[in-house]
This record gives C-alpha cells, sequence and structure tokens, in this order.
C-alpha cells in the first residue's frame, strides 16, 4: 500500500523502506510467536514528527485564510472558520411556496429544538407557513407515524432519529437527495464527517443532519470542588465518587441515568459497551464510524453474552445502589428533572436536554453545573454517542413538490438558522462554521464542549448502529437487561437469552 500510494518503482520503494527500518524510523512488529512475518508500523520519533509537520501546515493554512490570535491548530477546523464570517440568508421560499399554493407539511420529532423550528418558520418575515403545518411526535409514536405516512406522502419534510436510517432507506421509503445537494451546494464539507454519515445509507445521502446531541456527564462542580474531588473517568470512579456525594437520609443520591424498561435502558446499555470498547455487533471495534450498508455475514452477529456485557451489567447494578428509589422507571425526562432539581450529585444526559440546567427558570444547579467526558469501563475508552435527527423526503413524493422540501431543508439546517437556535440557547451545532462562530460559541459552553470532544476524536456513532434491525435489538434489550436489574432474571440468562433472540432474529432475516 505505502508503494501504491507513491507511485514510484518498486525497486526504489523498497530500498527506501529498508533505509527507513534501518534508520529506526520504521519499526517492525512481530505478527506471531514464529517471527516470520511482520507489521511495519511509524516509530514514535517519526510519528511525531509528522504530526508536527500537518500541525505547522495547518497552522499557515489558518493564516492564510486570514485567521490570526490562535493559541495553538487545533482552534481552526478547515471549512470552518471561513464559513463563520458570512452567515448565508436563507432561499427564497416565499415565491416558491406562493406559485405552489400550498404550505409545505412536515412530521418531525416532540422537543424544544423542533419547536423552536416551527415557530421561526411560522414567524419568519416571509411568513412561509404556519403551524398548522407541523405535527410534532415523540419518539415511539414517531416511529409508527413515519411507518404510517411515508408510502403516503402525506407530508414534505419527516425527521429521523438517526439510529433509524437503515430501517427506512432499505425499505425504499425515503428519497435520496444527492441531485438536490449538489444543485444547492449545501456545503458538506461543514459538517463534520462523523456527523454527515449518520445521513448515508450505502453511496448515497437519505438525510441532512438537523442537530447533533452528545450523550455525556453532567456533574454538580459547587460539590466536587466543597469536596475536593476529581472528575470520575471510570466506570469505578464514578461509583466511588457517587457513594461519597450522596446522602438518601435526605433524599440526595449520587447519579441519574436511563433505566426504565425499553429504550431508556437498552439506550444505556449500548453506550456502556462501547464505553468498555465493545459494539453491540461484531464489527471492528477501532473505526469511529461505518458504511454500515457495507455490513455482511457475521458482522451482524450480536455480541451480547460477553466479557463487556457482564461487565457494563455490573456496573449497572452498582449504580443502581447509588441512584434514586425510583430508577427503573427513570427515562430522559426524569433524568433530567433528578439533576435539574437538585436531587443527584451526576447525571448521564443529552446535551440537547443540558441546556436547560441553566436556561430552566426553576433550575437549581444554574451555573453549578458543568459536563465532562463519558467515563470509561476497564480497558475501555470515552466514548461519546452522537445521537440527533435527520431531515428526510417520502420516496414518492413528486420531483418538483420534493426539490421544494430539500429548500426547505437546507434552509433549516443553514448556518444562519442554526445559529440563530444556539443564540437563543439550544446547544446545536453540527456545522463547523457555526462552532467557529464567536457569537454562538460564547452563548453556549456545551457548543464548546462538544467542539472539544470533536476535536480530541472522542465522538462516536457505533454505539448505536442505524441497521434496519435497530429496533429489534432496542426492543429485546430493552426488556432482559431491565429483567437483570430487577431481580427477574440473573446477569447471566439476561445477556444469554438476549443474545439467543437477536442471533434469532438476524437469522430470520437472512443476514447469516
Amino acid at each position: 500500500m505505502l508503494i501504491d500510494a507513491a507511485e514510484v518503482p518498486y525497486g526504489t520503494a523498497q530500498r527506501r523502506i529498508h533505509a527507513m527500518i534501518e534508520d529506526g524510523q520504521i519499526v517492525k512488529v512481530a505478527r506471531s510467536t514464529t517471527g516470520k512475518s511482520f507489521y511495519l508500523q511509524p516509530s514514535p520519533e517519526m510519528y511525531s514528527a509528522f504530526v508536527d509537520y500537518v500541525t505547522k501546515v495547518k497552522s499557515l493554512l489558518a493564516e492564510t485564510v486570514g485567521l490570526t490570535g490562535m493559541e495553538n491548530a487545533d482552534e481552526f477546523y478547515f471549512g470552518g472558520a471561513d464559513f463563520a464570517r458570512d452567515i448565508l440568508p436563507p432561499p427564497p421560499l416565499q415565491s416558491q411556496l406562493a406559485e405552489s399554493d400550498q404550505e409545505l407539511k412536515f412530521l418531525l420529532h416532540n422537543d424544544n429544538y423542533f419547536s423552536a423550528m416551527r415557530n421561526m418558520w411560522a414567524d419568519y418575515r416571509n411568513n412561509l407557513g404556519s403551524r398548522k403545518s407541523f405535527s410534532l411526535h415523540f419518539l415511539p409514536d414517531l416511529h409508527e407515524r413515519l411507518h404510517e405516512f411515508l408510502p403516503k406522502s402525506e407530508f414534505d419534510v419527516v425527521t429521523l432519529n438517526m439510529p433509524w436510517l437503515g430501517e427506512f432507506a432499505e425499505r425504499d421509503m425515503l428519497m435520496s437527495l444527492d441531485e438536490f445537494i449538489d444543485e444547492t451546494n449545501i456545503r458538506v464539507m461543514d459538517f463534520h464527517p462523523a456527523v454527515w454519515a449518520s445521513g448515508t445509507w450505502g453511496s448515497r445521502q437519505y438525510g441532512v443532519p438537523i442537530y447533533v446531541t452528545i450523550e455525556a456527564m453532567a456533574v454538580r462542580k459547587d460539590l466536587f470542588s466543597e469536596h475536593e474531588l476529581p472528575h470520575p473517568r471510570t466506570f469505578d470512579q464514578v461509583i466511588e465518587t457517587g457513594r461519597q456525594l450522596q446522602d438518601p437520609s435526605r433524599g440526595f443520591f449520587g447519579v441519574a441515568w436511563n433505566a426504565a424498561r425499553g429504550m431508556p435502558i437498552a439506550s444505556s446499555f449500548m453506550i456502556l459497551m462501547g464505553c468498555c470498547g465493545a459494539p453491540i455487533l461484531n464489527i471492528p471495534r477501532a473505526r469511529r464510524y461505518h458504511n454500515w450498508a457495507d455490513l455482511v455475514g457475521n458482522s451482524f452477529r450480536p455480541r451480547i453474552d460477553s466479557e463487556e456485557g457482564q461487565i457494563v451489567l455490573d456496573y449497572m447494578h452498582r449504580l443502581v445502589e447509588i441512584s434514586p428509589p425510583d430508577i427503573l422507571n427513570m427515562d430522559w425526562n426524569r433524568r433530567i428533572e433528578a439533576f435539574l432539581e437538585g436531587e443527584v450529585a451526576m447525571a448521564y444526559c443529552w446535551t440537547m436536554r443540558a441546556a436547560r440546567f441553566d436556561y430552566d427558570i426553576g433550575s437549581m444547579v444554574k451555573k453549578r453545573s458543568e459536563l465532562i467526558p463519558q467515563p470509561k469501563g476497564p480497558m475501555g475508552m470515552s466514548a461519546n454517542p452522537t445521537g440527533g435527527f435527520l431531515l428526510g423526503i417520502p420516496a414518492n413524493l413528486p420531483k418538483s413538490r420534493a426539490k421544494l422540501a430539500f429548500e426547505a431543508i437546507a434552509w433549516m439546517a443553514s448556518p444562519e438558522a442554526m445559529k440563530r437556535h444556539v443564540t437563543n440557547g439550544l446547544p446545536v451545532a453540527p456545522r463547523f462554521s457555526v462552532a467557529a462562530d464567536p457569537e454562538a460559541a460564547a452563548a453556549s459552553p456545551i457548543v464548546r464542549f462538544v467542539d472539544r470532544l470533536s476535536q480530541r476524536g472522542m465522538l462516536c456513532t457505533w454505539q448505536r448502529p442505524p441497521i434496519p434491525e435497530y429496533r429489534t435489538i432496542e426492543s429485546i434489550l430493552g426488556e432482559r437487561i431491565h429483567d437483570a436489574l430487577s431481580g427477574a432474571l440473573s446477569d447471566k440468562e439476561a445477556l444469554v437469552m438476549a443474545q439467543n433472540e437477536v442471533d434469532r432474529a438476524m437469522q430470520e432475516n437472512g443476514r447469516y
């Protein structure tokens, strides 16, 4: 591969490689105990020199586009700072909507972001449409509505939870957006590659990321400072810290997290597996994101009944011991309320919901909270999962109508629209240009937190694989893992049953 990439004669390349081995720039690492074959990898010195080289190149490029005063090159993103100066205006949708003599209809998730989007659309100075054109639903109901309405094209623009993409794309229920993207110049390079890939199935783009939220941990910085405690970086440190800070006699506990039956606990299990470095499926661990449509055969085999699965269930049991009494009924909303109302010292939470800590009028933790990366499991990593929603178009919408729908998507996902939401307290910045905008960054510490995670390569998308069977996996885990924590099953029984049930579903779908 090195020789092919260099495009030099084979003999010349071989001599150069051997010279670099002799000089210590390349290190030979034995592939087996026999010592007959080797891997070639860069030496620490060579790696460091290369990093220094590309960092200098990056700094020079930043200066070339006029960015000055940076403390280090990591503060500059290719495709970011340049766009920050030129927040594009929305497309002239009013005339197109007037010509069509019909309002666009939207099927969206029911949360603060999409409520704000609905209001911005209806209140915009050109009066693009009315609030009645928007139908908002919570997650389980939204999934059902998509199955009900997508084939009928009752809506022009629909939103999907990112892990649902494979299900709807493989069933040809979504329209490919590639042609529209090329025509509208939506600036794909302005999106983080992993974020943009969340809307890709195979070689086609079926969704435009409208917002991204990161599962992290919120901590009470005032309590940590008062007790002189470091932030927890591992599972064990979370448990130890929770035990030190909790006081059940006065209704104060260590941590809040998703442990309710169904989607909440299934999501927790997959995310914590990721913090042990283990995907829920038999896929390579090292990659930050995958082309999920290319998975074949044994890649679909579940890894639920594994050492990492046992570690996660053990951790969950210990979390229960330092959690509020209603933990086995705690979902996304309840865990945010527990932290917001001062019931817990720590909380696993999505960054979108964490904005409430400082903006809610009744918040007991205003200016007292801080977000930290996901604590890691044994031999694992701080794998901070990326979640959020995509905007797509029903597959059988007429072409002229689909083009108009995409114009609306392009505006909703524009830097201007996203910046407006960020400055109004909604921490959403899946575009580099928004994250690089000084006003947007100053408006939300959460945006800066996510940006730092992104720069350090700590954002992942593989914990919740967006394959067509995702909802099946989620449903099975939601039952079996909860059974283990409630005592209805032993940990081993729960893991074996979940493994076998997912395995059976994959076989029935012809995956292997």
